[in-house]
């Protein structure tokens, strides 16, 4: 994998495209904040056209591009000739399925275990039938990965192919600004690597409420205030919180939506990987999961923190 210089793309007016990541061996073989990243940019692809995520994925190394869509639930496979990336498609404002989706926060038996978001589900049951059929032969090890509630459509698909006929299971889950998914005993009932990144007051990480039921999986890993990573405890984190929400209204800004941006992922990621590669020139190893990821348990209940996400269950 090359250095992470970034590669642009720019269709008419939009907003560039930036790829930092190139990759030339099997997913398995990067380190812990490379996959990171390759997957951030993977999610952020997701959101674009299929013209433009087939030029951004080939950049990315990955040159077999596929877009499933049915309904308004979308995906891409992006494959290469070691891996396959399941990148499931985010929310997009303008889009009614979306929203329905987000805003149904009732909870439904899952057909595993527990009980699962209603919305978030009728979304991987309606893209379901094509994602399974696309993996019943696939020979490559197989990912996971995507941004708001196209994070909780993976982490659903993602537990969904585990316990299927499918014969590759996942090697793992990678998720961004992901909302909860499901209770307790759904988000236990498939094991597998799952990382959980969240960006200081992204307020899609805070719905739906736990006194609805639903728990976080996964291990999280927390980006501070500061955009760096940190592994805080409840009261450090809202403390980190808290300052970050008070930085931002002197900006004029509310960092509860600015914050769920995949950008600001990447831009933590990008920086993170930058200083570890900085460190391994200088002698030292690659930072691990271990020492990034939190995989405490989270509490039944939040801390107290400045938003209103308690009363809020749409918010994207």
């Amino acid at each position: 994998m090359e250095n992470p210089v970034g590669k642009m793309i720019q269709e008419h007016d939009e907003v560039p495209l930036v790829v930092h990541s190139n990759v030339t061996t099997p997913i398995k073989e990067l380190s812990f904040l490379r996959k990171s990243l390759l997957f951030a940019e993977l999610a952020m692809i997701a959101y674009n056209s299929q013209a433009e995520a087939t030029v951004a994925a080939a950049m990315a190394g990955f040159p077999d591009v596929t877009f499933y869509d049915r309904d308004g639930s979308q995906a891409y496979r992006f494959r290469n000739d070691h891996d396959c990336v399941i990148a499931c498609r985010g929310t997009e404002p303008n889009e009614w399925n979306d929203i329905k989706a987000d805003a149904n926060a009732r909870s439904v038996l899952a057909e595993t275990a527990g009980k699962v978001h209603r919305g978030f589900k009728q979304e991987v049951d309606d893209l379901w039938p094509m994602v399974e059929t696309a993996l019943i032969d696939n020979g490559h090890e197989l990912w996971f990965c995507g941004h708001s509630l196209g994070g909780a459509m993976a982490t659903i698909s993602a537990g969904r192919c585990y316990l299927s006929h499918i014969p590759s299971n996942p090697m793992g889950l990678f998720t961004y600004g992901s909302p909860r998914v499901g209770d307790k005993r759904y988000i236990n009932y498939v094991q597998l690597d799952h990382y959980r990144f969240v960006n200081n007051n992204d307020i899609v990480t805070r719905v739906p409420p736990p006194f609805l039921g639903y728990r976080h999986c996964g291990s999280e890993v927390y980006i501070n205030r500061k955009g760096q990573f940190a592994k805080l405890g409840l009261i450090m984190k809202r403390r980190d919180r808290w300052r970050g929400f008070l930085r931002s209204l002197k900006l004029w800004k509310i960092d509860h939506f600015t914050d769920h941006s995949i950008h600001r992922y990447i831009d933590a990621i990008l920086g993170e990987l930058i200083a570890d590669e900085e460190d391994i020139a200088n002698g030292g190893q690659a930072a691990t999961a271990e020492e990034i990821a939190n995989v405490a348990e989270e509490p039944a209940s939040d801390p107290p923190h400045p938003d209103s996400t308690s009363e809020s269950t749409d918010a994207k």
